[in-house]
């Protein structure tokens, strides 16, 4: 699973979207400084953005149909149908004992990976409430951003493993891929759904820095600028028996897909009652030696 990939293999990837609808998504306009964002956990509450964003319409492809040759090696994400023996993902305590173990097993066998660490676990909702988390109520992320950088990906390596541990590893070429695990708490899903762009048709300018500053630490992100080249999938009606993998960051510099923006987007013609997304997301290393 550690093989290198040409960039012309990785381009066959950018595939023409079929059963499009409309939607707006969010971008950040470029600026001449550095964008900042204060976190909820720095504010207290909604977090503060010091840039400006931008609303775009673009087409966002059903990715059922393509699912099976989506890899996240290409695309940078992908689908799949994986029930999990917990059943309740509200509890703090079966998600610690039984959801993640299972998150593990489940990168490790999929990708081929020798160690994978669960480092953080949020619930969203699109309720009023937000969902709740032991750090408090969150929300979906209505911006288009990708959670770590080719700066704050080795940062995190060195934060869970520590500099000795991620200076041997990356020093040896061993790679390491973010990837979160995002699925449904209920389903069918059918407000705020992902929203998320083919790697193969992003250009590097268009990955926009950006400081998020936390009370102890300031991390960083990316936010997406928008590009017309730029193509969009989401799975509709996704159930709790399903998953998506996103990618957040690889080490690897080969060609294949290093970083996946996504965004929460509310469809056309959403039904008046449907109920609130809720959903549950994994943060992992996927470390290969």
């Amino acid at each position: 699973m550690n093989q290198s990939i040409a960039p012309a293999d990785i381009k066959v990837a950018a595939l023409p979207a079929s059963g499009s609808i409309f939607a707006s998504l969010n971008f950040i306009r470029r600026q001449a400084e550095k964008p900042v964002l204060h976190s909820s956990a720095l504010t207290g509450g909604a977090p503060r953005f010091f840039f400006e964003t931008e609303s775009r319409p673009v087409a966002i492809a059903d990715m059922r149909p393509l699912a099976k040759r989506f890899t996240l090696d290409r695309q940078g994400f992908a689908l799949l149908c994986r029930p999990i023996a917990v059943t309740d993902l509200t509890d703090d305590a079966a998600v610690a004992s039984l959801y993640i173990p299972e998150v593990e097993a489940l990168l490790r066998r999929q990708l081929g990976a020798s160690r994978v660490i669960a480092f953080d676990t949020t619930r969203r909702s699109d309720s009023k409430e937000g969902a709740a988390n032991p750090d408090g109520q969150r929300g979906p992320a209505t911006r288009v951003h990708v959670d770590y950088t080719v700066k704050s990906g080795p940062q995190r390596l060195r934060d869970l493993l520590g500099e000795s541990e991620a200076e041997r590893l990356l020093r040896s070429g061993t790679r390491v891929a973010q990837v979160n695990v995002w699925r449904p708490i209920r389903g069918p899903v059918r407000r705020a759904p992902l929203a998320l762009a083919d790697a193969a048709t992003l250009r590097a300018e268009d990955l926009i820095a950006t400081d998020q500053v936390f009370p102890d630490r300031t991390g960083e992100i990316y936010h997406l600028a928008y590009h017309p080249a730029q193509r969009w999938y989401y799975a509709p009606q996704m159930t709790p028996d399903e998953v998506l993998l996103i990618k957040g960051w690889d080490s690897l510099e080969d060609g294949r897909a290093r970083f996946t923006p996504h965004s929460a987007v509310t469809l056309p013609n959403t039904p008046a009652d449907a109920p609130p997304r809720e959903s549950i997301e994994v943060r992992t290393l996927a470390i290969f030696e």
